[in-house]
């Protein structure tokens, strides 16, 4: 199994595909520089890559490789039909990503990493690479853990990470979609509309549409937001108390966001002012 060629080519193609989507049919005008935000935003994602090859022993495929060997988890102590173990893989482990997300939004710690992805203050595909390396540690061991306890197939996992990588670029294009077709596709993915509403600077609607792939989660738990209150054009994107482009839009200001004060009021459940 090639998986590095595979979950790399696919990246280059939806990056490639999006930019261009980006390019030909804007939804919104960007405040920033595009250079800019492609140079930093692709240079955490390298930083990101290099960190968890150094630090961490195994990909995720190589956890379900090393669970299938030893008999570990759901999927092997039970006979699962393989296509059926691959599918319900699939969707469990994005659930487990939707629970981090929440998480992450809920435990002041966490949101004080996690706003990196928040602080931007534009929303494009790069926006979808665009995390603090904490965060993608914390989401690597999750990603082991969850797939450990399913016993998820290798194949599985292999098709969540490529899905997942490609529908955070997808979902964070700065790309307009007819209405019909939005409303459509919003049974079965996320939206880049579904998830700008995540991006809002109003409390409110952050902590909505935490979903990556699959939109169901956040109807089942009452998390949904159909649209920004201002509509897509005029709602603000990023947080509050970072609007200086000197911390947010900057390599080292983005690298050093977790440690800025002050930390707002965003995460889940906090007095708000």
């Amino acid at each position: 199994m090639h998986e590095l060629e595979i979950r790399l080519g696919c990246f280059v193609a939806v990056l490639l595909a999006m930019a261009a989507w980006e390019q030909f049919a804007p939804h919104r005008a960007l405040a920033t520089a595009r250079t800019r935000r492609w140079v930093n935003h692709l240079s955490i994602a390298g930083l990101n890559a290099v960190l968890v090859r150094a630090i961490l022993p195994a990909t995720v495929v190589g956890a379900a490789l090393l669970a299938e060997a030893e008999g570990w988890g759901l999927m092997n102590l039970y006979p699962v039909p393989r296509v059926l173990a691959v599918a319900l893989s699939v969707v469990s482990l994005d659930f487990a990503i939707y629970l981090q997300h929440v998480l992450f939004h809920a435990v002041p710690p966490l949101w004080w990493i996690h706003r990196v992805h928040h602080a931007d203050l534009d929303f494009d595909v790069t926006t979808g690479v665009r995390f603090h390396p904490f965060e993608i540690i914390l989401s690597m061991l999750v990603k082991y853990a969850a797939t450990v306890a399913l016993g998820a197939p290798a194949l599985a996992v292999l098709i969540f990470e490529v899905l997942l990588n490609a529908t955070s670029m997808f979902n964070h294009g700065n790309v307009r979609l007819p209405v019909a077709l939005d409303r459509w596709l919003r049974r079965i993915v996320v939206t880049p509309d579904m998830h700008r509403v995540h991006h809002s600077a109003e409390a409110h609607e952050t902590n909505s549409n935490f979903g990556f792939n699959l939109p169901w989660w956040d109807h089942l738990f009452g998390t949904y937001r159909d649209q920004p209150d201002a509509g897509h054009e005029r709602m603000t994107i990023g947080l509050k108390e970072l609007r200086d482009p000197l911390r947010t839009e900057r390599l080292g200001g983005i690298l050093m966001l977790p440690f800025y004060r002050p930390r707002g009021r965003y995460p889940i459940n906090r007095k708000r002012n």
